[in-house]
């Protein structure tokens, strides 16, 4: 089980003020336990800023990511596809994790 999850610093501030509240992740990124609070820290360097309650884990194709899960992202539609593409290229197999932040 992971004991912390990470972030592109650019997505702190939207993380904490309750803008952002999924991640979609591969499935190399999924071995969280549902419930469980864990720091969250800056992909970059590892600064812990925050702590986050993981909801839940639900599987998702990269052709079903639709508007609801841009707005809980808190981009648009082509936005999220696009740092989708960038972050995992040619994957269609995704995960949406679900958290608040504690």
């Amino acid at each position: 089980m992971r004991d912390q999850i990470t972030f592109f610093e650019r997505f702190e501030a939207d993380i904490m003020a309750g803008k952002k509240t999924i991640t979609i992740r591969d499935k190399s990124e999924i071995d969280f336990e549902l419930g469980r609070t864990i720091p969250v820290a800056t992909f970059e360097d590892g600064r812990v800023f925050g702590n986050l309650n993981i909801r839940s884990i639900t599987p998702i194709s990269f052709d079903d990511i639709n508007a609801t899960h841009a707005e809980q992202e808190n981009m648009t539609i082509p936005q999220l596809r696009e740092v989708i593409s960038e972050i995992y290229p040619g994957e269609s197999e995704l995960y949406v994790i679900e958290f608040v932040v504690e």
